[in-house]
């Protein structure tokens, strides 16, 4: 499996799942090779170009609000020939819903990444929860402890089985190999278990 570096991607001036993170979010994804999956919030999609890449026969819905994300989104599929990426622009809440009333598409999503909500944290966790298979996989990743608990409140009143983590990640900076630590990342990892 290969992973693909934070300079090989169209970057701007759009955030980015540094790829640290990203190796580990993906992992608790539990992708497989024909998984359906949604990046909520996609940035430069990063996470969803890679996920693309490691899906053989599945497919990624990405959405994205922000024009500017959305147009450095795009480009990174074209860039790394992703052709089972759906891009949506949108807000998240809303993108979900539309995602939603296609009936055929509640239930039938085997994981879901969170890495923007705008704000909407409660509904876009509980439309994602429908849109989950039972024992599917939703993964999200914060910078604040505040807006980790809430998710983990709001996913222990769906009954998920959480795991949490704390990732510290420090990177050597030029020759000097003095080590200059990024932001601390909480990635929870909720698994929709049947009621």
């Amino acid at each position: 499996m290969v992973f693909i570096k934070d300079e090989e991607f169209i970057r701007g001036k759009c955030p980015m799942t540094k790829e640290d993170i990203r190796i580990l979010s993906i992992g608790k994804l539990n992708l497989e090779e024909n998984s359906k999956i949604i990046d909520v919030g996609s940035g430069t999609g990063s996470i969803t170009v890679q996920c693309a890449k490691l899906l053989g026969e599945g497919i990624v819905y990405s959405l994205e609000r922000d024009e500017e994300a959305f147009n450095i989104t795009k480009e990174n599929i074209e860039k790394f020939n992703c052709k089972n990426v759906v891009p949506i622009k949108g807000e998240a809440l809303e993108a979900l819903k539309n995602i939603k009333e296609d009936e055929k598409n509640l239930s039938s999503f085997a994981s879901i990444f969170i890495g923007g909500s705008g704000g909407d944290i409660k509904e876009i966790i509980e439309v994602s929860s429908e849109l989950l298979k039972t024992n599917g996989t939703m993964v999200l990743n914060f910078i604040t402890l505040n807006n980790a608990y809430k998710a983990i409140e709001i996913l222990k009143g769906l009954n998920f089985k959480i795991d949490i983590t704390l990732a510290n990640i420090s990177k050597n900076r030029g020759d000097s190999y003095m080590m200059i630590s990024n932001n601390p990342i909480f990635i929870l990892q909720g698994i929709k278990i049947e009621e």
